[in-house]
């Protein structure tokens, strides 16, 4: 188990869901990770704070009843100042969908989206680093982004966030891996035409659990799905399942545990 220090920028550090039912979704995720759950800022409308002991892993919140938008895990990429990657993002060609805006004292925020259409947050911590611990049961360890192809979105991340774009030659696949100062944050994966329909490129993130199997059965027993039963993965075992909302994201099992 790994505790959050400051993140350097272009870090992966929170993942937030944005639902229609905020109590049935806090069941569903204790239920599978163990979570609790401490209110949290409110600016958006009501927001809750994940947690494993006293330490924050992932947000939750419930979306505004006249807005219909995809549930999905959104992760946030650590910015010593937003508003200049706010700048940066629409002059690479992104859009900026919120923000930046003060989360009260935790930090400040922007929500855009690449120019293949994935939706991303930047998060500028003040009070509030991010996700505070990582390596255990219930907490996210990895994010994907699943897109078309992945040249020209390898190139906008790389001008935004200063990531080195190494490409995958060791097989066919289409596949980045994004790493800051020589460490591995994030991938990305062309997928061309296998995007889920009605659904385009998007993120996808990775919890780490005990047990792959047990996990996507009890997945099933809450009211959720598995969309890509258990196997192997590239860092061990994995498997994809949808809550009860349809909001999709990885369990997988490291092999590095």
């Amino acid at each position: 188990m790994t505790e959050a220090t400051r993140p350097t920028p272009g870090t992966p550090c929170w993942v937030s869901l944005m639902v229609h039912g905020l109590d049935a979704t806090q069941d569903f995720y204790a239920g599978l990770f163990g979570w609790e759950f401490s209110p949290s800022p409110t600016q958006l409308g009501p927001y809750v704070r994940a947690m494993l002991g006293d330490k924050e892993v992932a947000g939750i919140g419930r979306l505004p009843v006249d807005r219909h938008l995809p549930v999905a895990w959104t992760p946030y990429l650590a910015s010593d100042d937003a508003d200049a990657t706010a700048e940066s993002i629409r002059s690479c060609g992104g859009t900026v969908g919120v923000g930046p805006l003060d989360a009260d004292t935790a930090g400040r925020l922007v929500i855009a989206s690449d120019p293949s259409g994935a939706v991303f947050g930047v998060w500028q911590a003040s009070a509030h680093l991010g996700s505070a611990v990582y390596g255990t049961h219930g907490t996210p360890v990895w994010n994907e982004l699943l897109t078309r192809e992945t040249a020209s979105v390898g190139k906008f991340y790389h001008a935004v966030f200063g990531y080195d774009a190494k490409a995958d030659d060791s097989s066919a696949l289409d596949r980045l891996t994004l790493c800051l100062d020589g460490r591995p944050v994030a991938t990305v994966h062309g997928v061309g035409q296998a995007l889920p329909r009605g659904r385009g490129a998007h993120w996808m993130t990775h919890f780490e659990v005990e047990d792959v199997d047990a996990a996507a059965h009890r997945v099933v027993e809450l009211g959720g799905q598995v969309i890509e039963p258990p196997g192997p993965g590239a860092g061990g075992r994995v498997a994809t399942v949808s809550d009860q909302e349809g909001a999709a994201f990885r369990i997988v099992r490291s092999d590095a545990r």
